[in-house]
């Protein structure tokens, strides 16, 4: 009967955490695998759009985060090592998102404490697609789930130092990609 009892609870539990929910994330500006709106876009090095960050929403974050981070990346520049286009950490663990322009620092919509560090345009917030023309490139939007409560850096940090400091900590993350060409 120990052996009976013992063999539906492990099964139970697994059975529990296959119905675990999804760390996930979301935006109502943004449609996966789609193109970007011209508002998301870069305003300047040849482009016109308005450069305003999208809304983002995730849920189900793993057990026993302490921050997050959101990044943008393109791996998809022609510099050989891609292109950080959005890098804001320090999230406190209650955060379930951030508002629509948090990529503007002057605006002061990112969450309390949070840091938006540098990007490779050279200064921090957040700054939208403008690719050579030609195909399409891929923006990866990516909430990551951290371990720590903060990372050591500051504004003055580039994309992959801080991606360093993300792939140290991270328990879980999440991506949405969308897609931009002109």
């Amino acid at each position: 009967m120990k052996r009976i009892v013992f063999f539906t609870m492990t099964w139970l539990l697994a059975v529990q955490g296959a119905y675990a929910a999804e760390f996930k994330l979301k935006s109502p500006e943004l449609k996966a695998n789609s193109k970007m709106a011209e508002e998301q876009v870069f305003n300047g090095f040849g482009c016109q759009g308005k450069n305003i960050s999208p809304a983002l929403e995730w849920s189900s974050a793993p057990r026993g985060t302490k921050s997050f981070a959101v990044t943008v990346y393109d791996p998809d520049a022609p510099t050989g090592s891609g292109w950080w286009h959005w890098v804001i950490f320090n999230l406190p663990a209650n955060t379930t998102g951030l508002a629509k322009n948090a990529g503007d620092p002057h605006a002061s919509l990112a969450p309390q404490g949070s840091v938006q560090s540098r990007t490779d345009f050279g200064k921090t917030g957040y700054g939208g697609p403008c690719p050579p023309p030609g195909k399409p490139h891929r923006y990866h939007f990516t909430v990551f789930a951290l371990k720590t409560d903060k990372l050591p850096l500051d504004e003055n940090a580039p994309g992959a130092m801080v991606g360093f400091y993300l792939n140290q900590n991270v328990i879980q993350k999440t991506t949405l990609t969308a897609k931009y060409s002109r």
